[in-house]
């Protein structure tokens, strides 16, 4: 059989399904409604609606597809809208590249994130493996630790991103899953290899801090004791005033700048819950004892005006024109921008060009480098890019 010239195989292009589901009602096709070869289907919705079981049923009948990843969210993100009670699809078929997912779940292993980290990426074949994104649980998992052990076994050139499910501004529970419904704890990585693969990402928040800088003083991985010696939630509440009463919600608005002892670049932390009886609060990420610790604050204009650097940096140096942008945003940007939030998503597309496929959802937590960077961090309140071509 005559092999395919080289020419043929550079321009072809991966195709993509895109769809949408608002409040329950009929689907709506975005793109042409094509059948497709082994797609990767990534699947983002409202909670209430992953969690009932004639969705499910309807979204694996229109998808009859095998490689079905699942994830609750804080808002839907597909094309240049953002939706809230809803489900949108996106089904990938690779024409050069190839992919693999593996799964497991939190409470199988004592909420050791770390350890979950390095269970799925041993599971994955890392011959050609170019880069890796998650979809992790969101209430309860420490990102920060689950990434450590995701890169314990990385290699030169393998990069991370993704992102913590969302459940609104709920903080109720989160769910997700590949292949199986949607269910607590599970954590997702979905392995993309190939060296026709051009995958670039970025992440940029757009808030500033504000007040004094503290140190912590008390802490265990991401839960937070103690800021200079006292109580770390009295002492947030104190700032928070008649706020206070609405944590962990309220935090959203007012996350914290941590700067880890020996690292010059700050992450910024969102609250997830706090324990009143032990004054303590849970973040999203680790805050290590020794840390610099301030309160941030953002106008609307500055996390738009952070949607778009996010975008400019992930277009920096790529050689080929997206056809794929996953888009990672918090919550909490999607509570201050409000009506609109569809801006930062406007921003975005006017950086990358409006030929590319754009999906994604907020979240409880991005992943990401810094810019110029390779190993990942977890961040809170920015708005992350991943950005695939082939």
């Amino acid at each position: 059989m005559e092999q395919p010239s080289f020419l043929a195989l550079r321009n072809k292009r991966m195709k993509v399904v895109q769809a949408q589901k608002i409040n329950n009602l009929e689907w709506e096709f975005l793109s042409e409604n094509i059948p497709l070869n082994n797609p990767l289907v990534l699947i983002f919705g409202n909670r209430f609606l992953l969690e009932q079981k004639e969705v499910i049923n309807d979204i694996r009948n229109q998808f009859p597809y095998e490689n079905l990843v699942f994830g609750s969210t804080s808002g839907e993100i597909i094309e240049g809208n953002v939706h809230d009670n809803s489900i949108v699809v996106t089904a990938i078929e690779f024409e050069k590249s190839t992919f693999e997912i593996k799964r497991a779940n939190i409470l199988d292993f004592d909420k050791n994130a770390k350890q979950l980290g390095e269970k799925l990426i041993s599971e994955l074949p890392s011959k050609n493996l170019k880069h890796v994104f998650v979809l992790s649980e969101g209430s309860f998992v420490n990102g920060s630790a689950l990434i450590e052990g995701i890169e314990t076994s990385f290699k030169n050139n393998i990069s991370l991103t993704g992102g913590m499910c969302g459940d609104d501004a709920r903080f109720e529970k989160t769910v997700a899953s590949f292949k199986e419904d949607p269910k607590e704890g599970e954590v997702i990585i979905i392995g993309f290899y190939g060296a026709w693969l051009e995958i670039s990402f970025s992440s940029v928040g757009g808030w500033s801090p504000f007040g004094p800088e503290r140190i912590i003083t008390k802490s265990e991985g991401n839960v937070l004791f103690e800021i200079d010696n006292l109580p770390a939630l009295d002492l947030y509440s104190k700032y928070l005033g008649d706020k206070a009463s609405e944590l962990p919600q309220a935090s959203l608005l007012f996350p914290l700048n941590v700067t880890p002892k020996g690292k010059s670049k700050p992450v910024v932390r969102t609250i997830l819950s706090i324990d009143k009886e032990i004054n303590s609060m849970t973040l999203a990420g680790d805050v290590p004892e020794g840390s610099k610790v301030q309160l941030m604050m953002a106008s609307v204009d500055a996390i738009v005006g952070g949607a778009y650097d996010a975008a400019k940096l992930a277009m920096e140096h790529r050689k080929n024109d997206p056809q794929l942008a996953l888009l990672v945003s918090c919550i909490g940007r999607k509570l201050v921008l409000d009506q609109r939030v569809e801006e930062e998503i406007e921003e975005v597309i006017n950086s990358i060009g409006d030929k590319t496929s754009i999906a994604g959802f907020y979240s409880y937590g991005e992943m990401a480098p810094f810019y110029g960077a390779q190993n990942c961090e977890l961040h809170n309140q920015t708005m992350t890019l991943t950005l695939i071509s082939e």
